[in-house]
């Protein structure tokens, strides 16, 4: 019988354990993670060598911080919506686990931080274009722009596109016209990535209300947008090849990468198949992280 009671769990650690689990998927972590990966390569695209490893660390933790606090907001706010939804109705907030006033003082906390150590170990510039990307998600666009328009997406596509040119104005104190570059490649891939989603969730979202493309303009509109804004997306990512950006490493890249992107956006339209918009979302994820990677190799390969 000792034996026994000694293998199993305790409950009060393994309530503690779930508990720290809830916070943690407040913070979207996935979410964060491909945004720390595309600051990060916006700290090495900034100068020729590697950044100072106190940026590279203090930089992406603040960063990191002040992103979760704004995923912990959007769980609050949309608690009514993930309630509806299948893919979300089993967040921490939406089934109670946490409630709504520790997860406010959670994000708090996580904000604060964040901006504590931005200002403190890197730079100002970065700490408030940081902030203002917080607002503009949380606020601008989880408040307003997701429930008033179809078009939330396009108009909010820009706070989520920031994170390359934060990691850019951490090493050089300054806002760069390259540094844009990657934000306009991610704000054309942003529109693409959700719709896309969109249309496969679709019933979802018109339960909860929410008045994305599919739902207002149907699902045949949509993927017209889907194919329009891929083929500009492709476009965008030949501008750093044209502006002497990148080499010849990168341009291979985008095109082969673009290309692949356009044939699920072709299928799309011609199918009208919410299995090929699942995958044209996935693939969309991997496409955007290979850009960047190929981009950082070019980079390093050229200097």
């Amino acid at each position: 019988m000792k034996e026994q009671s000694q293998s199993l769990p305790n409950p009060e650690a393994l309530a503690t354990q779930l508990h720290w689990r809830d916070f943690l998927e407040l913070t979207k972590p996935r979410v964060v993670a491909l945004m720390i990966l595309t600051a990060v390569i916006g700290m090495l695209l900034a100068q020729p060598g590697i950044p100072s490893w106190q940026v590279l660390v203090f930089g992406n933790v603040g960063i990191a911080l002040l992103a979760g606090a704004a995923a912990v907001v959007n769980h609050v706010v949309d608690q009514r919506i993930d309630i509806v939804m299948a893919r979300t109705r089993k967040r921490p907030v939406a089934t109670g686990r946490v409630s709504p006033v520790d997860a406010m003082l959670f994000a708090a906390i996580l904000a604060l931080s964040g901006m504590i150590l931005l200002v403190w170990q890197v730079n100002q510039l970065t700490a408030w274009l940081t902030l203002a990307s917080l607002v503009g998600y949380a606020g601008v666009y989880t408040l307003f722009l997701k429930r008033a328009t179809p078009q939330n997406i396009v108009i909010g596509g820009l706070a989520g596109a920031m994170p390359p040119l934060l990691g850019w104005t951490a090493v050089t104190g300054q806002v760069d016209g390259h540094a844009l570059l990657l934000v306009l490649i991610i704000f054309a891939w942003t529109p693409p990535h959700f719709w896309a989603l969109a249309i496969h969730r679709k019933d979802e979202y018109a339960q909860a209300g929410i008045p994305m493309l599919p739902v207002t303009h149907g699902n045949r509109y949509t993927e017209l947008h889907i194919l329009l804004y891929t083929v500009m997306l492709l476009l965008v990512t030949l501008l750093p090849f044209a502006t002497g950006m990148s080499g010849l490493i990168y341009l291979v890249g985008a095109l082969l990468l673009g290309l692949r992107f356009l044939q699920y956006a072709v299928r799309l339209y011609r199918g009208d198949d919410r299995r090929v918009a699942l995958a044209t979302f996935k693939y969309s994820i991997t496409y955007l992280m290979a850009l960047f990677v190929v981009l950082l190799v070019d980079h390093f390969v050229f200097f």
